[in-house]
């Protein structure tokens, strides 16, 4: 869950969405990383692509805004 990701050229199209995952749904290795946790946040492109995924929603949130990109709930 600290892989650094490359959010990759300039689209023009600069929404993400932020849901929560169930650390449950996730495969063994990441299961394994989520130390503990019941929930963590994936941040998502328009395309459904998942390009991160976080312990909060704060920092799902914080890290989109870090790459230029406008973050959005996802239920």
């Amino acid at each position: 869950m600290d892989t650094p990701f490359d959010f990759g050229p300039e689209t023009g199209d600069r929404i993400v969405y932020v849901r929560p995952v169930p650390v449950s749904e996730l495969p063994e290795p990441l299961r394994a990383q989520a130390e503990g946790l019941e929930t963590i946040y994936a941040v998502h492109r328009t395309d459904g692509e998942r390009l991160a995924l976080v312990r909060d929603r704060r920092l799902a949130f914080a890290l989109a805004r870090q790459h230029d990109f406008a973050p959005v709930n996802a239920h």
